[in-house]
């Protein structure tokens, strides 16, 4: 599996200070215990996220001492380079198994979708020729009754009348005995046979597809555990680079360097670079949020007036009766829009997407919203966060679990834009992320999923009937 693209459209890369911010929930303790589970973190235990691992950092005291000497500069030059491939490395490694992980995620969350589907439709032939059973096997009981009644006394007819039939299936036994009074009604009992018998195979059918069901439930659910574990490693080991790598480069050019330039200068430079791009990310999220929320004006604008120029209709992006709603605004029923842009791409089918090393399949079980990269994308209702990592096709993804049971996820987020963790509590309306590209998307956008009992149903119906409009 290729690897998840660098995300490069407006240059949002998280700073250290904002990984441990995003990241909170995120220890190494918690990855080693989550690790514990199984050997997909024990595989990198030695690696730089390693507390042990993390004491051979030089300070700028040794760099500062290693450049009085030769022999101690070119040994110090030789361990930075070490410790920048070997971050490199461990972050590659786990993002690689994070990738790994996240598409068996993807792929056992749609098998288990594929295989509810086949337990319902078996169900519900199985329901229909029962259905067709009972209607053929009624109709030919209607038929003796009126022979009984024409005053064409038959023996048979008094045991056929001596008790009462339960189902379809007890008339169809005591008519199935009577052959001379069925035989001028051959043509309806074989029918009303052929629907019971076909009633019963498809219903065993149905209970074996049901016991598959259950099955990918669970595999979908310890594949989500696993993707989660991983992504959490790949988090840390990304943390820990973005830590240590501006610092250890400064100190490769400081020990390098044979002008007048101090190591303090190269220390200064060091916060200088940081202090800059932490700036000018949020410049630019904050530009990203203005243009969305400008969209969402002119959005509502133009629904206003073709409102009005409607007789006040509401069309059919109605909310349901609730108030129209820009992103991140909670409504009575403490639901939210969870992005600003308008509805690009609905609930059903399409054709297949192939991009960033990724293809979806021809169903689309989310919203897509309209967002320009780096746009802020909040929760749709108050809940916990249950999913927060690299999850395949979705990109950079996030799930939360709410009080009634519902769960919402959130794909394509921009490399290094989760604004929450896994496990945290998130209330209606909160920025959880910035939108971006990653995974099987051709743009930056948000793809927006609702799932009930692990399957995903139509967010837009859900979320018009808690009065957000979409």
């Amino acid at each position: 599996m290729r690897s998840g693209p660098v995300e490069s459209d407006c240059g949002c890369g998280p700073t250290p200070s904002e990984l441990r911010a995003l990241h909170g929930g995120v220890t190494r303790r918690t990855v080693v215990v989550a690790g514990a589970l199984g050997a997909l973190i024990a595989g990198f235990a030695s690696g730089p996220g390693d507390p042990a691992f993390a004491a051979k950092y030089p300070t700028w005291d040794d760099v500062e001492r290693a450049r009085r000497n030769e022999a101690s500069k070119n040994a110090e030059i030789a361990r930075i380079e070490t410790l920048i491939r070997s971050l490199q490395s461990d972050v590659e490694a786990k993002q690689a198994e994070a990738e790994r992980l996240g598409q068996e995620h993807v792929l056992a969350v749609e098998a288990y979708e594929d295989a509810v589907d086949r337990a319902e439709a078996l169900q519900a032939q199985a329901d229909a020729e029962s259905a067709r059973a009972e209607a053929a096997a009624q109709k030919l009981g209607i038929l003796i009754t009126e022979q009984y009644r024409s005053g064409k006394r038959d023996p048979a007819l008094e045991l056929f009348f001596s008790g009462e039939p339960g189902s379809a299936d007890d008339l169809l036994s005591r008519l199935g005995t009577m052959d001379r009074l069925v035989e001028a009604n051959r043509e309806v009992y074989a029918d009303a046979a052929g629907a019971r018998d076909n009633a019963q195979s498809l219903s065993a059918q149905a209970e074996v597809a049901r016991a598959e069901r259950d099955r990918r439930k669970n595999d979908a659910e310890k594949k989500m555990q696993a993707a989660q574990t991983a992504a959490q490693a790949a988090l840390v080991a990304l943390e820990t680079q973005s830590e240590h790598r501006d610092v250890l480069e400064a100190q490769l050019a400081a020990l390098r360097d044979t002008t007048a330039i101090t190591v303090a200068d190269y220390q200064t430079g060091v916060e200088v670079r940081r202090r800059e791009r932490a700036e000018r990310i949020r410049r630019e999220r904050a530009a990203a949020a203005a243009r969305a929320r400008e969209e969402e004006r002119r959005r509502q604008e133009e629904r206003e007036q073709a409102a009005n120029a409607g007789g006040g209709g509401t069309g059919g992006n109605s909310a349901g009766g609730g108030a129209a709603s820009g992103g991140g605004q909670v409504q009575p029923s403490g639901w939210v829009r969870p992005a600003h842009g308008g509805v690009t791409s609905y609930f059903g089918s399409r054709g297949t997407i192939c991009s960033n090393g990724y293809c979806t399949a021809s169903g689309h079980r989310g919203l897509d919203f309209a967002a320009s990269c780096g746009a802020p994308i909040y929760a749709a209702a108050s809940g916990t966060v249950t999913f927060a990592g690299w999850s395949g096709s979705w990109g950079n993804y996030i799930k939360i679990l709410h009080s009634d049971g519902s769960t919402t996820a959130y794909a394509h987020i921009l490399n290094g834009g989760y604004n929450v963790s896994y496990g945290q509590r998130v209330r209606a309306g909160q920025l959880i992320a910035y939108a971006g590209t990653t995974g099987a998307s051709t743009g930056c956008h948000l793809h927006f999923e609702v799932y009930r009992d692990g399957v995903r149903v139509d967010p837009a119906a859900h979320l018009r009937n808690r009065g957000v409009r979409v």
